[in-house]
This record gives structure tokens, C-alpha cells and sequence, in this order.
């Protein structure tokens, strides 16, 4: 159960490749809800992909560009967000996040992920010699942060309605809670 609080939107949580993307405009699309996707927005404000973001000023300088994307967000309502992977790692991101969203944590393993991203040249955090065991590094060191969502939805064989359909009864239910 939700502890009460105000509600507004639903932020999705999890690791490159869970899904949050594709699952976030399916269920903004049903709930009527806008769709924001926290990396999109910082590249952006910044005119650069993060990528660029990356190469230029370093992991650093990106995760503060993310903390003030997240603050920004408090004003936000109806909206489904997505979050970059690393995003909850900070807790007060995730505590910023939790002040106006349900926050759900999309999940697979690490083979399905990598699966799903390794065709992705885009990814900075797998530019390495051995990316599937960069991803379990990576997945171990904020699996605490991302459990502490309110909700966590397996995302490893289901379609992305199927995750879509679970993720807004939860809000729902969420929402209900409130009233």
C-alpha cells in the first residue's frame, strides 16, 4: 500500500532497456496523460545527445543536469515520466520524484537488457570491453534505489501492453488510495 500523498503523476524507474520508454508512451496515450522522458528533455535544454553530454563534461556534470530536470518536474501533473537509469541512484531524486508520482520499477535481467540495448550505440554507460557484466556492476549498485519504488513490475517476457495495462492499474489504484 501507498502511504498517502498527492499523486499527480507516474514516474518510471529501472535500467536501460527495462522498458520505460516504450511503456511510458503507452500508458500516457491510455491515461491521457502527457509523456516526458527526462533524458530527451535534458538533451534538449542542453542542445547536445547525451552522448556529447557524456564526452564533454563527464558522468558528473550529466547527473547534475538530471537533478535539475527532477526538481522541475514537481510542477508537472498528469504527466508519465521516464527516468534515465541512473537517475534514482541520487535519493534525492527519487525522494523529489515520490513527492508527486506513483514511482514504478520496470525490471528484467541482465541478459534480457542486454538483449534488448546491445545494438544501441547511443548508450554511454556500455561503452566497455565486457557490457553484460558492466550492466550487472551497474544494476547491483542501484538495485537498492530502484527497490524502493512503490511499485515493481517484471518486465522480461510480457508485451509492452501487458506491462502498460499492469502499470495503470496500479496508478489507479494509487490514485483511488487517495480519496
Amino acid at each position: 500500500m501507498i502511504e498517502t500523498r498527492p499523486i499527480h503523476n507516474l514516474a518510471l524507474i529501472g535500467f536501460m532497456g527495462a522498458g520505460k520508454s516504450s511503456v511510458g508512451h503507452a500508458v500516457a496515450d491510455r491515461l491521457r496523460f502527457d509523456f516526458l522522458d527526462t533524458d530527451e528533455l535534458i538533451e534538449s535544454q542542453a542542445g547536445k545527445s547525451i552522448t556529447e553530454l557524456f564526452a564533454a563534461a563527464g558522468e558528473l556534470a550529466f547527473r547534475e543536469r538530471e537533478r535539475q530536470v527532477v526538481q522541475q518536474l514537481g510542477q508537472r501533473t498528469r504527466t508519465v515520466i521516464a527516468t534515465g537509469g541512473g537517475l534514482p541512484a541520487n535519493a534525492q531524486n527519487l525522494a523529489d520524484l515520490q513527492a508527486h508520482s506513483l514511482v514504478v520499477y520496470l525490471w528484467a535481467s541482465p541478459e534480457m537488457l542486454w538483449e534488448r540495448v546491445r545494438f544501441q550505440a547511443h548508450r554511454p554507460m556500455l561503452h566497455d570491453p565486457d557490457p553484460l557484466a558492466r550492466i550487472r556492476a551497474l544494476l547491483t549498485a542501484r538495485d537498492p534505489f530502484y527497490r524502493q519504488a512503490d511499485v515493481l513490475v517484471n518486465t522480461e517476457r510480457r508485451s509492452v501492453i501487458e506491462v502498460a495495462q499492469h502499470v495503470i492499474s496500479q496508478f489507479r489504484l494509487a490514485v483511488s488510495d487517495q480519496r
